[in-house]
């Protein structure tokens, strides 16, 4: 129906205008003002669609957290090919994009929010940093039982240091992000006692 056409293409005008603003202005800078400004539309717009703007912002949350579960899925394909350390870099750098990462202090700055994505998602932590560690988890594990990774591997704790540890990373993107080198360095330092090293075709 034409309406149903109209109210998602006006959600999804109103999620991209969000996502501008917060990563030029951060999370203090996003406002229902400004979201409807850099939609260029009139405040009410956003009002129709959603009930107050926690319940827009929780919206837009899920909307980001959906797309980085379908980023985890081809995280888990990666499995038994290239290196764990490769497969890991590069996913980290994914899941840990601007705009995950401008998210997550959103988060955290806004109790009522908070409040409502528990509501949605119960159990599971804060939204993002949840679906990221729940990536990195599932794919150790897979790595593990495919004998990539030391059957005695301690997956709990080595998703901690990478999810943690790549976080703090790309927090601090002043002024540019972490290179693919750095993240590397990150991921072999973690893995280094676990990863089962094979030897390469060219040594041989």
């Amino acid at each position: 129906m034409p309406t149903g056409v109209h109210l998602r293409d006006a959600r999804q005008q109103l999620f991209d205008a969000a996502e501008r603003v917060l990563l030029r202005a951060g999370p203090n800078g996003l406002t229902s003002r400004a979201v409807t400004d850099e939609a260029a539309c009139a405040k009410g717009v956003l009002h129709r669609h959603f009930t107050d703007f926690d319940a827009f912002l929780t919206e837009l949350v899920l909307d980001r957290a959906a797309r980085l579960e379908t980023q985890a899925r081809a995280l888990r394909e990666t499995v038994g090919t290239g290196t764990v350390t490769d497969n890991l870099t590069d996913a980290l750098t994914t899941l840990f994009g601007p705009v995950p990462v401008a998210i997550i202090p959103l988060i955290t700055f806004r109790d009522e929010l908070r409040a409502r994505l528990r509501q949605a998602r119960p159990g599971g932590g804060i939204t993002i940093l949840a679906q990221v560690t729940t990536a990195v988890c599932a794919y150790l594990a897979d790595e593990r039982a495919m004998g990539r990774i030391a059957a005695d591997a301690d997956i709990d704790s080595l998703t901690l240091s990478l999810v943690g540890g790549g976080h703090l990373l790309f927090a601090d993107r002043d002024p540019d992000p972490p290179t693919t080198a750095t993240v590397n360095k990150l991921v072999t330092t973690v893995l280094a006692d676990v990863v089962q090293r094979r030897p390469r075709r060219s040594e041989h």
